[in-house]
């Protein structure tokens, strides 16, 4: 009984961020409420406050939802067989797409990203740390087999996402979509070229 209770309230709360995250594209971050979520669902807001105990906590899930999905496909690109250097170009390719689709081209939805940066939510500091920790394990598996050379792995995972900040972030690829600068391929030759080996490059 209580793993049909455990399933039922796991269905019912993702079938309010799936909703809150519906409204948050078709009328914006700021104007939907709880109200609004409770009235597509047919529940009463009071029910709505039974799963999530404030707005914001229904904001926090919809962010942590849509960076959770990012997340998987970049550990998914990590786990993959393949040269590390041809998987580290996919992953930091797919990691910006995938942000530059969710976010920038929906400025509704783009709103809530902005926010959330602003009010450094936890969600936002956790989806940065799993992002540089999968780009981390490449890296280092890179180093291992001689594609890299990276004596400390932690930074060099630290200083390649600083320089692909203005193709992850999505306030920066908002506004730099008309700026002058490197394009995404031309930084991630960049990025795979600081991590080859000195003295000769990759064999």
């Amino acid at each position: 009984m209580a793993m049909i209770t455990d399933n039922t309230e796991a269905d019912t709360r993702h079938r309010i961020l799936v909703v809150a995250e519906k409204l948050f594209r078709e009328i914006g971050y700021q104007k939907t409420t709880v109200a609004d979520i409770a009235k597509v669902l047919r529940m009463s807001p009071a029910n709505v406050y039974r799963f999530f105990d404030s707005k914001k906590a229904i904001h926090h899930g919809v962010a942590r939802r849509l960076m959770g999905e990012v997340e998987d496909a970049a550990q998914a690109i990590g786990a993959a067989p393949g040269p590390a250097a041809q998987r580290l170009r996919e992953l930091l390719s797919t990691i910006h797409h995938m942000n530059s689709e969710r976010y920038v081209g929906d400025s509704k939805l783009h709103e809530m990203v902005a926010i959330a940066m602003e009010e450094d939510w936890d969600v936002c500091k956790a989806h940065m740390e799993d992002i540089a920790a999968t780009i981390g394990e490449v890296i280092a598996q890179g180093a291992a087999n001689g594609e890299f050379e990276a004596p400390d792995v932690p930074l060099a995972s630290l200083c390649t996402c600083t320089a692909m900040m203005r193709f992850f972030h999505p306030q920066m690829i908002a506004q730099c979509v008309d700026k002058p600068g490197p394009t995404l391929d031309q930084m991630i030759d960049f990025v795979l070229a600081g991590l080859a080996p000195r003295g000769g490059g990759r064999k």
